[in-house]
């Protein structure tokens, strides 16, 4: 007998709906590529996959359980019409990767087809969708299912699962499914067993798969990355001595301790804010010749600027500067942060303007960001704007939220909410489709009460919830307070409503 184991508005002139528009539209786009394959689909053929897409999605949505959504597929005519792909399951997988009964029904019904044959990535993305909503006992039957077929269950197939099972804390399952591998005509080897321990580490089941280990090491060799698991994870549960005995066993091994063993203890360190180990550690690398990289040195800048160290943090740049290790753009980024953390902006300014380009380094969103925001906690609203256009016309990266989210502080600690705001939202959502988060909508909605505009607060707070972007109570509380003042009696009723489901 098999193992248990081997047995997916409104009206549109107002500026937040209309990148809804846009962004749907860009959605059915997308769906035409999401297939591991790097196949695009012309314009006609895209349209075509959404109306398939769209058809049977109305079908499935239709059905209460996975046996019912079947059954309304089998029932429908309709899709004789519909040529069966696999980027179309797939679309209607990705569609319902939230819904897992309509996405095993859709799975069901494409799989019972004689002409079609599930992919690979459609299976490892049903493992995904159940596996994502916690539902261990279908993810079981589907194995199951799985292994009666025509051998689709890969290794990347088994990670899924062993990482799906550890998630929900159900570790000896994941270890189950190592035991199975033979069964499932693969081989337990040491990338097997490493997908293992890291699937236990990364979920604090350090402990575990450190006895997991000492049983298999007696048939299966460790490598260099088998230790490195173990380093990080023991980090990961702040048992740093263990991590420090685990390079010292990987010496044991055979296997040299490589900048990446190092470093995942250094961050132990830095998180902990124990910067003396973290130096001591430093020169135990440079003793064991194994040179710090800039990941390393981009790491205890950001722990010693976190901690308000600012010229201690400013120090590691010159230490890795001594130790010949080429900066990249998340190191800089750091700097000018830390620069501007410290109040050097000139220094932060010089940083961003030339020594960047000198160093020929390219700056990326949060390089931006992080100058914006710099010169907007600084009262430097002009330069920052000035920041916003070089970015835009670079064509280095684009603006997203966090761009904006300095420049609306600026607004409202300014006051300059008509001639500043407008501008702003505009340009995050008719200039570069942006569209407003929860956190976006929670800092306009404050500000504008705080500012005592609250019909246009009240305004966006109705866009929320059309778009099905849920309130903060606080949220609601405050604007509740304001509405009540202005004796906007409709608007209040409607806020308490929602604050009773909340």
């Amino acid at each position: 007998m098999q193992s248990m184991f081997c047995a997916a508005l409104r009206d549109t002139s107002c500026i937040c709906c209309r990148v809804l528009v846009s962004r749907n539209f860009c959605s059915s786009l997308a769906s035409c590529h999401l297939l591991g394959t790097r196949e695009f689909l012309n314009k006609e053929q895209c349209q075509e996959l959404a109306k398939s897409v769209n058809i049977l999605a109305a079908r499935v949505g239709k059905g209460r359980s996975e046996e019912e959504i079947l059954q309304s597929l089998f029932n429908d005519q309709d899709y004789e019409g519909i040529h069966l792909s696999q980027k179309l399951v797939y679309s209607l997988l990705h569609r319902f990767k939230d819904d897992w009964k309509s996405a095993l029904g859709i799975f069901k019904w494409a799989g019972s087809r004689s002409s079609f044959k599930h992919s690979p990535e459609s299976y490892d993305m049903m493992v995904d969708i159940l596996g994502k909503m916690k539902q261990m006992e279908k993810l079981r039957d589907f194995l199951e299912e799985m292994c009666q077929g025509s051998g689709v269950i890969t290794l990347n197939t088994v990670a899924k699962v062993m990482r799906r099972f550890a998630g929900a804390g159900q570790w000896a399952d994941a270890v189950r499914i190592f035991d199975d591998l033979q069964t499932l005509g693969l081989e337990k080897n040491t990338e097997s067993m490493n997908l293992l321990l890291d699937t236990l580490c990364k979920e604090r089941f350090v402990e575990q798969a450190r006895e997991i280990f000492l049983e298999l090491k007696q048939h299966i060799a460790p490598n260099a990355h088998t230790f490195n698991i173990f380093i990080h994870g023991w980090c990961k549960i702040r048992r740093v001595d263990e991590a420090h005995w685990t390079i010292q066993e990987m010496k044991g091994y055979g296997c040299r301790p490589c900048v990446i063993s190092y470093s995942t203890i250094i961050q132990c360190y830095c998180q902990e804010q124990n910067f003396n180990r973290v130096y001591e550690l430093l020169d135990d690398m440079q003793a064991q010749d194994c040179s710090a990289n800039v990941v390393t040195f981009t790491t205890i800048m950001s722990a010693l600027a976190k901690a308000g160290k600012f010229e201690e943090a400013l120090q590691v740049v010159e230490r890795m500067r001594s130790n010949g290790c080429r900066p990249d753009t998340l190191f800089y980024n750091s700097f000018i942060y830390t620069l501007g953390r410290a109040g050097r902006i000139d220094n932060a300014t010089y940083v961003f303007k030339v020594e960047m380009p000198k160093a020929g380094v390219a700056p990326n969103a949060s390089t931006y960001n992080s100058m914006i925001s710099m010169y907007c906690h600084y009262a430097q609203e002009n330069r920052a704007f000035d920041i916003l256009k070089e970015m835009e016309d670079s064509g280095l990266s684009k603006p997203d939220v966090q761009t904006y989210h300095p420049l609306i502080k600026s607004c409202f600690k300014t006051g300059k909410i008509d001639t500043w705001l407008n501008d702003i939202l505009n340009g995050m959502v008719n200039k570069h489709h942006i569209g407003l988060d929860v956190s976006t909508y929670t800092l306009l909605i404050h500000g504008l009460c705080r500012a005592d505009r609250c019909k246009w607060a009240y305004s966006l707070f109705e866009e929320m919830i059309d778009q099905d972007i849920v309130p903060r109570y606080r949220t609601c509380r405050l604007l509740l307070e304001e509405i009540k003042q202005k004796n906007m009696y409709q608007a209040a009723e409607k806020i308490e409503d929602l604050m009773k489901k909340l």
